[in-house]
């Protein structure tokens, strides 16, 4: 790419210091420790304070992912928050992230493609970079979803937890984005939403009455849905860059269910102990889980130089999207 190749300098993640247990659910809504593991892998998440804002967690990953790049804020030339929890409707977390970074030089923008959100981000980070106009890019995946999830619902609210990856991006960096692979299907926008809160239904009485200020989502067409588009989506990003699985080092899969993950590797002959988890200690944190799961990789040294690492996920929309990165 004419010496504009995109890579990552550095990561950082943050997860909240309250942990919900599957022992504190069963005191919540009927359910058991044993039904949620079985069902989706889980056994805690992490819950923010109530004054814990979804940016205060956005900047607290950024700022560790700035240190271990050695980066400072006002060498950022671009934010990129992926969030569907942002802290208001506006301004953009983005530019409430900016503020608090003080990344004075850095232009700011929100994306939304709720658990794809963060590959979504880094694919539109990367072409800014290669546009030869940006240099230094910050990309954050954060979420507040107990703010958004019905604690009344047993069906979901096991699923979900509050948490931020973050990574800067760069050029000509040594650990190189090869290929990024997004898509999306708007004929299946139902199986994942928050009904009001936007023009649509703006959030009265009537929509407090019915809940639908908070998550819904369609389990089973769900699962299906995402182990065919995420499967689809590693196969795709691999055969772009005429590998083949077995040069594949590790897959980073969005954290949504235990038994979706296996379902991919299953599909793909590909070993279990070649795909990371962090789900049953974190839940499902949307567009966070990636960044967060990608953060932990790193910290626990599992990859080494040279390696090929394959991130992907699904979410709501619903979008889809795959990366490959040859660290």
């Amino acid at each position: 790419m004419n010496g504009l190749n995109t890579g990552i300098m550095g990561s950082g993640s943050y997860l909240p210091s309250k942990i919900l247990t599957n022992a504190d659910l069963e005191n919540m809504v009927e359910t058991s420790n044993e039904w949620i593991i079985e069902r989706t892998g889980i056994r805690e998440r992490r819950i923010s304070e109530k004054n814990e804002l979804n940016s205060d967690m956005a900047v607290q990953a950024a700022k560790m992912a700035l240190k271990n790049s050695n980066v400072n804020p006002e060498e950022l030339d671009l934010i990129i928050v992926s969030t569907i929890t942002p802290d208001r409707l506006t301004p953009s977390t983005s530019c409430i992230v900016q503020g608090k970074l003080k990344a004075i030089n850095a232009a700011a923008f929100d994306l939304s493609a709720a658990c794809s959100g963060f590959i979504y981000a880094l694919t539109t980070a990367k072409a800014f970079i290669e546009s030869g106009n940006f240099n230094k890019v910050l990309v954050i995946g954060t979420e507040k979803l107990s703010s958004f999830v019905d604690w009344k619902d047993r069906s979901s609210c096991i699923l979900f937890g509050d948490g931020a990856g973050a990574v800067v991006l760069s050029k000509n960096s040594e650990h190189s984005i090869l290929n990024t692979y997004i898509r999306a299907d708007g004929s299946e926008s139902n199986l994942l939403r928050i009904p009001a809160g936007g023009s649509e239904l703006p959030i009265d009485e009537k929509q407090l009455l019915l809940r639908t200020n908070f998550l819904k989502m369609e389990g089973k067409e769900t699962f299906k849905l995402g182990v065919k588009s995420m499967t689809e989506a590693v196969l795709e990003v691999i055969h772009q860059a005429k590998l083949s699985l077995s040069d594949i080092a590790l897959i980073i899969p969005h954290q949504a269910n235990l038994r979706i993950i296996q379902a991919i590797s299953d599909r793909l002959k590909f070993p279990s102990e070649k795909v990371f988890t962090n789900i049953e200690r974190c839940g499902n944190t949307s567009a966070a889980s990636v960044a967060i799961a990608f953060d932990e990789v790193l910290k626990k040294q599992i990859i080494k130089k040279n390696d090929y690492i394959v991130l992907v996920a699904f979410g709501a929309g619903t979008t889809v999207a795959s990366l490959l990165l040859r660290w």
